[in-house]
């Protein structure tokens, strides 16, 4: 009894940690979108899917251990796992074209809704996904995105495979 407590205890803690560092970084990036001014582009909306995906999964793995059924909380934070270790890779793809290290999608652009400056030309800038719109220590949203994916990632896949 007491090392099914010991795990579930573990296991939610893992959880808890996932689901906290997943909901502040998608707050996060909707708070330079609408705060900051920061248009996403496609890519860096698409990269968002496993944050959407992760708060709510991390939250299910959280009571499934505590409810002692560690079979499906370890599918599950095995499934965040991979959405995020996808996501990693994702990102790492959009940082790569920020440095112009390979091309990025053709098709990408995008933002907010259009605004109609004066004599009907459209005043709104066209948000690339080969372009880095901001930068800190030498990363951009993309390549942070693949920074906390990965962690979020390991952390995930460590917290599925904690054993009695």
């Amino acid at each position: 009894m007491a090392d099914a407590n010991r795990l579930a205890g573990r296991m939610m803690t893992i959880s808890a940690i996932v689901f906290a560092m997943a909901l502040l970084t998608i707050l996060t990036a909707h708070a330079f979108e609408q705060f900051g001014g920061y248009a996403p582009c496609p890519l860096c909306l698409q990269e968002r899917y496993a944050y959407y995906f992760a708060v709510p999964a991390a939250l299910v793995a959280f009571f499934a251990a505590r409810g002692e059924n560690f079979g499906f909380a370890r599918l599950v934070l095995v499934l965040v796992a991979i959405g995020f270790l996808l996501n990693a890779a994702l990102g790492v793809y959009h940082a790569g074209a920020e440095w112009k290290w390979w091309p990025g999608p053709e098709t990408c652009g995008g933002g907010f809704d259009l605004n109609w400056g004066k004599d009907g030309i459209v005043d709104t800038p066209v948000i690339r996904c080969d372009e880095a719109s901001w930068w800190f220590l030498g990363l951009s949203f993309a390549g942070w995105n693949a920074v906390v994916s990965a962690l979020l990632a390991v952390l995930a896949a460590f917290g599925a495979t904690r054993t009695r």
